[in-house]
């Protein structure tokens, strides 16, 4: 059984394996959470142009695994987008906490405690593994961490999504396309995020690294944290999902809860005239 399947109090008993790796090595950790963590979006519409991206999306996250499912161009990486901070809505609203938010960077999401991993590996390709890791990390004033403990730290965050040992001063450009992916992850991880995006993040990954970190990424969601995760494999999907939102055409179409999600269902969701056929 996995831990997805446990009572909410369940899943609240402690730290992640990730969390305590952090502390456990001279990390920075953000103060204790008083109350669960809340994300939603009221409305969320976005245009191109004469192109409607996303129409009235409306979606309540709370802690778990919350998929965002749907075809191409059916609005969920525009939706994850404007989490990220990466684009701005045209209407409508974001709310952390109760609290509306309107970011207008990456960093400002990063500063409220979200982190985004993409499907394109963005790394800075002429530095090292462990500056990749440490990319963004510093900050004028907290969350820091001297230079001396950054390699048993970033090696330790490795080894829980990595089979292999990744060279921490190896050119990360050098490296190939799936250890340059788990290098980004690790720098996500490193931040603590209360909300962890993930868009398409496990696709260069092959099965055995994959399945380490669907691991950490339940064990994470586990302890209290967001996890919105974008992926079209529908196996990947009913493992990890405590909830699952489809989208067609950017529109809400559904949200399941874990026990309803099913590959008949939610090919019916995502594209009903092939699950007549399917059927």
């Amino acid at each position: 059984m996995h831990e997805m399947t446990k009572t909410q109090d369940e899943k609240a008993a402690g730290p992640s394996r990730i969390h305590r790796v952090v502390m456990e090595n001279g990390g920075a950790c953000p103060p204790p959470r008083t109350q669960p963590v809340g994300l939603k979006t009221v409305g969320l519409t976005k245009r191109y142009g004469e192109t409607l991206a996303l129409s009235n999306a409306s979606v309540d996250f709370c802690p778990g695994i919350h998929t965002i499912l749907g075809e191409n161009g059916s609005g969920k990486s525009t939706m994850l987008k404007i989490l990220s901070g990466v684009v701005t809505q045209s209407e409508g609203s974001v709310l952390l906490n109760d609290r509306p938010v309107a970011p207008r960077s990456p960093r400002e999401m990063h500063d409220l405690g979200l982190s985004t991993v993409f499907q394109e590996v963005l790394i800075a390709p002429h530095r090292s593994v462990l500056e990749n890791i440490f990319l963004g990390y510093d900050g004028p004033v907290r969350w820091r961490i001297a230079k001396a403990k950054r390699a048993v730290l970033a090696e330790a965050l490795l080894a829980q999504i990595s089979r292999f040992s990744i060279p921490l001063y190896a050119t990360a450009g050098e490296l190939p396309l799936a250890s340059q992916q788990l290098v980004v992850l690790a720098r996500a991880f490193l931040r603590l995020p209360s909300i962890l995006l993930l868009d398409e993040a496990t696709a260069a990954l092959d099965y055995a690294d994959r399945d380490l970190v669907f691991n950490a990424i339940e064990d994470y969601a586990a302890a209290g944290n967001i996890v919105i995760f974008i992926s079209h494999r529908l196996e990947e999907v009913r493992r990890l999902s405590n909830r699952v939102t489809v989208l067609r055409s950017g529109q809400v179409v559904e949200t399941l809860e874990r026990n309803d999600i099913t590959a008949q269902r939610l090919l019916k969701l995502m594209a009903p005239e092939a699950a007549i056929h399917v059927g």
